[in-house]
C-alpha cells in the first residue's frame, strides 16, 4: 500500500507515535541538562562545577555572554542563587512534564522563556563580540533555541501526551480538571 493509499487512521497512529518520540526525547534532552548540571557527570559540567557539589549552573556560561544588549543583565544574574534555582527548577519541570506528557501547556510556555532567555545570551544576530572578536553564530535568527521552543509549542499544541505518556491520568485529576491551564 502507497502513502496515498494508506488508510488516514494508520497515518494518524504514525504521527501521534512520531510525537510521542520527539516528545520522549525533547523531555529526555531537558533531563540530561538537569542532571549533568546537578551532579557534574563530566560533559557540559565537570563534578567539582555540579549543582550539588556546590557549583553553579549560571555563572560558567551567563559570565560569557559577550555581545548583545543584555550583555551586562546576564553578567549580573551569573551565579545569583535566584537564577540557579529558577533554571535547574526548569529543567527539571519541563523534563519531567514533557517526558510523562503532563502540564504540556506550562511546560511548553515555562521552557519557550527559557528557550528565549538562552537565545538572547547567545545573541546570534551579533557577528562580533562586544571585544570585537567573530561571534561564529550560523544564523542570525533560527538556533537550536528556537527550534526547542518551537517544539514545546507544537506537542503542546498536538496533545502529544496522550501516546505513550500519561495525559489522560493527569486530565482525570481534580486539580487539573478544576485549572485546564496544567493541561
Amino acid at each position: 500500500m502507497s502513502a496515498v493509499e494508506t488508510p488516514i487512521r494508520d497515518r494518524t497512529g504514525t504521527a501521534a507515535a512520531s510525537l510521542a518520540v520527539l516528545r520522549i526525547a525533547t523531555g529526555l534532552l531537558f533531563l540530561w541538562a538537569f542532571l549533568d548540571k546537578a551532579f557534574g557527570l563530566g560533559y557540559a559540567t565537570p563534578a567539582k562545577n555540579a549543582w550539588f557539589s556546590g557549583g553553579s549552573p549560571t555563572k560558567g556560561f551567563l559570565s560569557r555572554v559577550a555581545a548583545g544588549p543584555f550583555e551586562s543583565t546576564f553578567h549580573a544574574w551569573a551565579g545569583a542563587w535566584w537564577a540557579d534555582l529558577l533554571f535547574m527548577v526548569g529543567l527539571l519541570a519541563i523534563g519531567v512534564a514533557v517526558t510523562l506528557g503532563i502540564g504540556l501547556r506550562v511546560s511548553a510556555v515555562a521552557g519557550t522563556l527559557m528557550m528565549l532567555l538562552m537565545w538572547a545570551a547567545e545573541w546570534p544576530p551579533a557577528q562580533h563580540t562586544s571585544a570585537g572578536a567573530a561571534t561564529m553564530s550560523t544564523n542570525p535568527v533560527i538556533d537550536y533555541h528556537v527550534v526547542y521552543a518551537l517544539v514545546l509549542i507544537v506537542l503542546a499544541a498536538t496533545a502529544s501526551g496522550a501516546t505513550w505518556g500519561v495525559a489522560r491520568w493527569w486530565a482525570s485529576l481534580p486539580v487539573v480538571q478544576a485549572n485546564s491551564w496544567l493541561r
